[in-house]
């Protein structure tokens, strides 16, 4: 895909960090926009900084965790653009807890949102992705969907999740439907606030390497850069992105770097 430019783009967790730094670069690009996400007001605001015409974006709320909506949203797109180009995948939560001491209902609730309601949604897009000739879908999976780590089983194992059932997908439409996985490293984003703790409770705390992270807006650059170049997986962040060459080649090391790290 050479450019987005009139492009009809549907991005999942658009209130926010990663899903309103997409949307803005999408625009720069000349796309039309659907913001989805629970929050309407946020969305609002995004849609304002875009400086679209009304005609070029399309606020629709979503709850992932209600797949059975699916089709009535996307309906709703294409009878408001009449197609879909690019479904971007980036609604999601994170997880601050231990594996032990965390109730399933949480990991329950992590599937649900990070892969089930992903999944759903593509099933009630694939359709029309494939009335077009160069439809692709963006996953926002994480380094986490490359390796475990401390405090985040349930959060990994839905990351993990997605990119065995997306690389299967990629293979099934080869020359149809294109895939592009992206694994964020830390990103100074609100993630880490909103995690859920061990009893499914909001966290509510920064963490110190998210602080520290890369700005969603180089993130979002460089998505947008590997959609245009047809780009299967990239992997952006600081140091932590390392983690995925020690996984395969030195999974020992990286377990040992993993523990010493792990929090108290």
């Amino acid at each position: 895909m050479k450019q987005l430019k009139q492009k009809v783009v549907w991005i999942t967790g658009a209130s926010q960090g990663i899903g309103a730094a997409l949307a803005l670069q999408c625009a720069k690009e000349g796309a039309k926009i659907v913001l989805s996400a629970r929050n309407i007001e946020k969305l609002k605001e995004v849609e304002k900084s875009l400086n679209l015409p009304a005609n070029h974006t399309l606020i629709l709320p979503i709850d992932m965790t209600k797949p059975e909506d699916f089709p009535i949203k996307t309906k709703e797109v294409i009878d408001f653009f009449g197609q879909i180009d690019i479904l971007i995948h980036n609604a999601g939560i994170s997880q601050r807890a231990f594996i032990a001491e965390t109730n399933l209902s949480v990991y329950e609730k992590l599937m649900q949102v990070n892969f089930f309601g992903v999944v759903g949604l593509t099933l009630s897009v694939l359709p029309y992705l494939l009335k077009n000739l160069s439809a692709k879908i963006v996953v926002i999976s994480s380094v986490s969907g490359k390796l475990g780590s401390p405090a985040r089983g349930g959060y990994a194992a839905s990351k993990h999740a997605l990119h065995g059932f997306f690389d299967s997908l990629r293979t099934e439409y080869d020359k149809k439907i294109d895939v592009l996985m992206v694994c964020p490293g830390y990103v100074d984003t609100e993630i880490s606030y909103n995690a859920v703790g061990p009893m499914g409770e909001k966290y509510q705390h920064f963490d110190e390497n998210q602080k520290r992270g890369i700005a969603p807006e180089i993130l979002a650059k460089k998505t947008i850069r590997a959609i245009k170049t047809d780009k299967h997986e990239i992997s952006v962040g600081g140091f932590e992105v390392f983690g995925i060459f020690l996984k395969r080649f030195f999974p020992r090391l990286l377990h040992k770097l993993a523990v010493k790290s792990a929090p108290k």
